[in-house]
């Protein structure tokens, strides 16, 4: 295992986020591509490292992590000194900061996928439209929540960034792009434009920039079809 943190990372997914979290903290680190076309998810190499398939994943000094949620964790642990969490001393305060990190990967995350990859959640293809306008419905309602608060304030935590402000704007990126009716949510719209404008969200769109393009040198780049068209 290397001496630094290796990130095994596709374009796109939300391992961006972890991406943005190890270029905040602005310590050296590696990045291994997945390219799920080819199948390298359910390959041998990647299985070892984590067994159920998925990006993003995290080698340390201290054994594997995986999930968004625990990776961020440890890393904000780990590297205080970045800021990518606040690290209040009030058990209740420190609570509330888990409760808008779990808002982000079990409330958001799971109605991302249903809304952007609503053909893989059910074996009937005539099922993904339902799917996909269920989810919608969920975003709709959980990101009002959002809306209010970011209508108030900069950040979802406040007046200073966190993490949780690059996965966020993950969110926003996936949904949108998947054709997402953003025209209720003004204060998201800036949100987006803001957080991804920090160095560190540009540094890990070049990590992704330069996975794509060894992904389209082999032939496997991975062209979404246009909103509202079937595969």
């Amino acid at each position: 295992m290397s001496a630094r943190p290796v990130l095994w990372f596709a374009p796109q997914t939300c391992a961006r986020v972890a991406l943005t979290a190890l270029e905040e903290i602005g310590e050296p680190f590696e990045t291994r591509l997945v390219a799920f076309m080819a199948g390298e998810h359910r390959g041998e190499e990647f299985l070892a490292v984590n067994p159920a398939g998925k990006v993003p994943a995290l080698e340390t000094a201290h054994g594997v992590i995986v999930q968004n949620g625990a990776i961020l964790t440890f890393l904000a642990q780990r590297h205080p000194q970045a800021g990518l969490l606040p690290r209040p001393e009030d058990a209740a305060r420190s609570t509330q900061v888990f409760e808008e990190l779990f808002r982000c990967s079990s409330d958001l995350h799971p109605l991302v996928t249903r809304f952007v990859m609503s053909g893989m959640i059910s074996t009937r293809a005539d099922d993904a439209p339902r799917i996909r306008a269920k989810a919608g419905e969920g975003l709709a309602i959980q990101l009002t929540v959002l809306e209010q608060r970011l209508s108030a304030q900069p950040w979802m935590l406040g007046e200073d960034w966190s993490i949780l402000d690059a996965y966020l704007a993950w969110i926003w990126f996936r949904i949108t792009g998947a054709g997402f009716e953003q025209t209720k949510f003004p204060a998201l719209q800036q949100h987006y434009a803001t957080a991804s404008q920090r160095p560190s969200a540009q540094a890990a769109l070049r990590h992704e920039e330069k996975a794509q393009d060894e992904l389209r040198a082999r032939g496997l780049h991975f062209q979404p079809p246009p909103v509202g068209k079937p595969d």
